[in-house]
């Protein structure tokens, strides 16, 4: 499934208001805002959120072609907080693609071009049909 049906579909990351900056194969760039309601009890932004932002550029990149790929595993380093009313960007980039898996990694930056965190992830292309669009 090519990553502008698959992100036609995504309601997660549309209810997280992320939009799609850049999307080539292998390379993707989504970008956040901080919401209040994204933030913990520590009034930063929740962690998943940073995960789920950069899961979604990790998704983006690696759905070039109209097999389904997902995830198989991805792990996230935490390196700095972020408040209500930053923007978010996390650029995705393939580093390997070979036969059925892939390896990304995505940089997480505020608007100031601080890293927020870096996270890599591992991708598996399914024999898995593309959803039938409704």
């Amino acid at each position: 499934m090519s990553s502008q049906t698959m992100m036609q579909r995504d309601r997660a990351s549309a209810s997280l208001g992320i939009e799609v900056l850049t999307d080539q194969a292998g390379y993707a760039v989504v970008r956040m805002t901080v919401r209040d309601d994204m933030l913990n009890g520590f009034d930063i932004i929740h962690g998943g959120l940073v995960f789920a932002l950069a899961d979604t550029a990790f998704a983006v990149a690696c759905n070039e072609d109209d097999d389904v790929t997902v995830g198989a595993s991805a792990d996230i380093t935490f390196l700095k907080s972020a408040p209500a009313g930053a923007v978010l960007t996390a650029t995705a980039r393939r580093l390997v693609r070979k036969g059925r898996t892939g390896l990304y990694d995505v940089s997480v930056v505020d608007e100031t071009g601080d890293t927020v965190a870096e996270f890599r992830g591992r991708s598996v292309t399914t024999r898995r049909p593309a959803p039938i669009a409704s």
